[in-house]
């Protein structure tokens, strides 16, 4: 692609240097996917500079008016703290009719609020598991329908923030306990959701319009007790340490039939569809033993580190990490927003 003049927008906290040298691995582990964004389109031959926005929208306005960039390659998770308003930003980039990477706002929205997201995917039959949601303030009674055991976690959150092996609950002694912890120390809404026991499967898709599906990859647990749920806790997820004592890892999803990798492909594009979604996203099931597939969640804008799972599993696909990031700004550049004049 022609070389572009790309506004990487990241949070404040995460602005990356321009080399490694000199700096911890712990430091590094913060601003990675900042770093490997940056870095590798820069080599790719773009014109870049990077953006750290914390509470206020008045430098990137600035720096849109003043530099006018070809696209904005949106890296923002939060803003001012909060989860969930990194769809305003992308609303503001709307309004300025700046092209950017990534989820429209709508998508956001809908992908982010797990509760609404949960209703939506009922109501396109799409399977997921049996839930209820308990709002902060009202009076926690035990849910009937629901069978035990259970899984809770924030509304809201992501990264596995709130989540450890107390989510999954046995009675509702531990129900009520875990929603209060969300309560309180997460400070959002409870999505309590009956637990699927089977493997844990993410497929990333890319696209506006037509769409393209990854390879099926798997996060596997390794040794870890069987006293444990397997499920991705934040430790799963990022603590190093625990991922190399337990051997957990991720890779391409091997021996599922293809019958099930159809199933994957089918309802992650409806997913897909059915959310609004634009530019990329990485939807995780659990698939039981027998076959049958459930949407656990749907991830608008996941993880561009060069390491992690979307990224590898592109890499799988045949995609490295230099045309994975172009492919990304194409479709930012293609995405027909309202505010274009045509749709052709």
């Amino acid at each position: 692609m022609k070389k572009l003049r790309t506004l990487v927008v990241v949070h404040a906290s995460l602005v990356p240097p321009d080399k490694l040298e000199g700096h911890t691995a712990k430091e590094i582990d913060e601003w990675r996917t900042e770093y490997d964004v940056t870095s590798t389109l820069r080599k790719s031959g773009h014109d870049v500079r990077v953006i750290g926005v914390l509470d206020s929208l008045t430098d990137l306005r600035s720096a849109i008016a003043d530099w006018q960039p070809d696209i904005v390659f949106n890296l923002l998770e939060e803003f001012d703290g909060i989860v969930t308003y990194d769809q305003h930003v992308v609303a503001f980039l709307e309004l300025m009719r700046q092209p950017y990477t990534g989820s429209n706002p709508r998508g956001l929205l809908l992908s982010r609020d797990k509760s609404l997201c949960k209703q939506l995917l009922a109501y396109h039959r799409i399977p997921t598991p049996q839930f209820t949601v308990f709002r902060k303030g009202v009076r926690i009674n035990s849910p009937r329908r629901l069978r035990y055991p259970l899984f809770v976690k924030s509304t809201v959150e992501d990264a596995s923030l709130g989540i450890a092996q107390a989510s999954v609950v046995e009675d509702a002694a531990k129900l009520r306990e875990r929603i209060e912890f969300v309560h309180e120390q997460v400070g959002s809404d409870a999505l309590v959701e009956e637990y699927i026991e089977g493997r844990e499967l993410y497929v990333g898709v890319m696209g506006n319009e037509r769409l393209t599906r990854l390879p099926v990859w798997e996060m596997v647990f390794g040794t870890l007790p069987e006293s444990l749920a397997a499920i991705a806790t934040r430790k799963v997820k990022w603590d190093k340490r625990y991922q190399q004592k337990y051997g957990i890892t991720t890779h391409e999803a091997k021996d599922l039939p293809p019958a099930v990798v159809a199933r994957l492909d089918r309802l992650s594009r409806r997913i897909y569809r059915a959310l609004g979604l634009s530019g990329y996203a990485r939807m995780d099931f659990r698939v039981t033993p027998s076959g049958e597939a459930y949407v656990l969640e749907a991830n608008a804008n996941p993880n561009l580190e060069a390491a992690e799972d979307f990224a590898e599993s592109a890499n799988a696909a045949g995609i490295p990490y230099e045309e994975l990031l172009a492919r990304l700004m194409n479709l930012g550049l293609s995405y027909r927003a309202q505010w274009r004049a045509s749709y052709g």
